[in-house]
């Protein structure tokens, strides 16, 4: 009888060994926002984790020829990242982040990438799915996660530790970014690469600059072109969405998203407006807000932090960028904005 126990034992030992594998997650999209939580769920069930490389513009022209001409931006790089994953792990992991609060959902799009990643892409890996959606309760989730583990393992509490942990993860990933206003990218790299990160104090003397827009356009260096790397080296203080504060602190200040302004119907777009508020409320010399062009929701978003801008009279400066953008434009436009501040700050300090 303990014969039978300890082969049954390493018989499922065997098996969760040869479960293991390489998983494969496209450094684009929902990467930004949720890669710590990702990384700490599949390492804890064993998984090995390979990241797609950054993105070139080699990899986005590859993508954009898979797919229709009218798809944005962000989509043909997520596509370009998949095709190059599609010979160095064993799956991908691409999962659907339908909602996340009431009444309020992803982008159409975002719903359909792993129908579209395998529509599209030519011999592509196996595909992970896990669906999140707010409206269909935590029964739903749990169930989601669950299958999700199992390709992993069978033991459901091993499962089950693993979740808590991923959330645990994701929670100091949003603590890091908004307590030590680091940016999605430095954070990542402090939590799940080790690398030491120095923080520096927001001086008093410089511009500082708040920049609006989705995390997979402003912290892609090659979509963004660079903008908040060129920003630092020009001596800006820079700030980001993922800084902002949920809710507002003594002094009136915080991250009140939507302050009134019409009900929110798109998951990601509320970053977006939240954060022009916030830079409002905390009065900063300018407001870049970037884009993706073919972006229907972003347009309107986008116009609404213009608004919020103008109406604390505020500077704001907007950049649409595709994969056809000249770098040398947007650079210039960069200076020229920033000339633009430091000249009206002078002119007011002279005035004073």
């Amino acid at each position: 009888m303990v014969g039978y126990f300890y082969d049954f034992i390493n018989c499922i030992i065997q098996r969760e060994k040869n479960m293991s594998c390489k998983v494969g997650i496209p450094r684009a999209l929902l990467y930004y926002k949720y890669f710590p939580m990702w990384k700490a769920f599949l390492e804890k069930l064993g998984a090995e984790i390979i990241v797609s490389e950054d993105t070139n513009q080699k990899l986005i022209l590859q993508g954009a020829s898979l797919v229709v001409s009218d798809t944005c931006l962000p989509v043909k790089v997520f596509i370009g990242h998949v095709l190059s994953l599609s010979d160095k792990c064993d799956k991908i992991l691409i999962p659907v982040v339908r909602s996340t609060s009431e009444k309020v959902y992803n982008c159409s799009r975002f719903l359909a990438l792993p129908d579209l990643a395998k529509a599209v892409v030519p011999g592509v890996t196996p595909i992970l799915e896990i669906e999140f959606d707010y409206s269909r309760g935590k029964r739903y989730l749990y169930r989601q996660i669950y299958s999700l583990g199992k390709h992993f393992t069978i033991n459901p509490f091993k499962i089950k530790a693993a979740a808590e942990y991923a959330w645990e993860t994701h929670q100091r990933y949003h603590k890091i970014t908004t307590e030590q206003h680091l940016t999605r990218v430095e954070a990542i790299d402090l939590l799940c690469k080790g690398k030491s990160i120095e923080i520096k104090e927001m001086g008093n003397d410089g511009l500082t600059i708040g920049i609006a827009g989705h995390p997979y356009v402003l912290h892609d260096e090659q979509v963004s072109h660079n903008l908040i790397k060129r920003l630092k080296a020009a001596g800006v203080n820079i700030l980001t969405p993922e800084m902002a504060p949920e809710t507002p602190d003594s002094n009136g200040n915080g991250h009140t998203r939507f302050a009134g302004l019409a009900k929110n119907y798109w998951e990601s777009e509320e970053d977006v407006v939240g954060a022009g508020d916030w830079y409002t409320r905390i009065k900063v010399d300018g407001i870049i807000g970037i884009m993706a062009f073919a972006c229907g929701p972003d347009s309107m978003m986008m116009s609404l932090v213009q608004r919020q801008a103008h109406s604390a009279n505020i500077p704001f400066m907007s950049l649409t960028v595709e994969e056809h953008t000249a770098e040398a434009g947007v650079v210039t436009r960069i200076e020229a904005f920033l000339d633009m501040i430091y000249r009206a700050k002078r002119r007011n300090q002279q005035c004073v």
